[in-house]
């Protein structure tokens, strides 16, 4: 599972690159790639809240690499166009129930690797970050492995 999260951080409005319009708050765009149970396998360095997931995949060569290993992803709809590699649930209105059905079952797949995410947010630390917000990526990776240390 592919995914990006936002880690909230404590910024002006003057620091436009760190604002993220989708979630109407400053922050840090951070990808995870996840097991389909939800354990995390990589989490990249962060970068302005502003940067969409699909060019964040980009940047951290995410979606070359799935290429290069032959892997297959499950993403959300903010990583369309992003290859046959990734694959993203249907868009647009009255679809036909053949797509409904293929979104639901995407979506059921999907859920528990969601967990990844939900895993971060319920780090205190990265409820609102207040240092500099270049090293949330650094932050983020540190957190993974202990939560690895925890589980393993």
């Amino acid at each position: 599972m592919l995914d990006g999260t936002i880690i909230p951080i404590d910024r002006v409005a003057a620091d436009r690159p760190y604002y993220s319009g989708k979630h109407k708050k400053h922050g840090m765009n951070v990808q995870v790639i996840a097991t389909p149970d939800g354990t995390p396998l990589w989490t990249s360095g962060s970068l302005p809240g502003a940067v969409h997931d699909i060019k964040a995949a980009q940047i951290w060569g995410v979606i070359r690499r799935l290429d290069a290993a032959g892997l297959i992803a499950l993403a959300d709809k903010a990583y369309v166009g992003a290859g046959q590699r990734v694959l993203v649930p249907y868009k647009g209105r009255n679809k036909p129930q053949s797509q409904k059905t293929a979104n639901s079952a995407h979506a059921k797949l999907r859920g528990p690797g969601e967990r990844a995410n939900a895993l971060l947010k319920t780090w205190r630390i990265l409820r609102k970050l207040r240092w500099c917000p270049l090293h949330a990526g650094h932050l983020v990776k540190a957190i993974f492995v202990l939560q690895a240390r925890e589980t393993g």
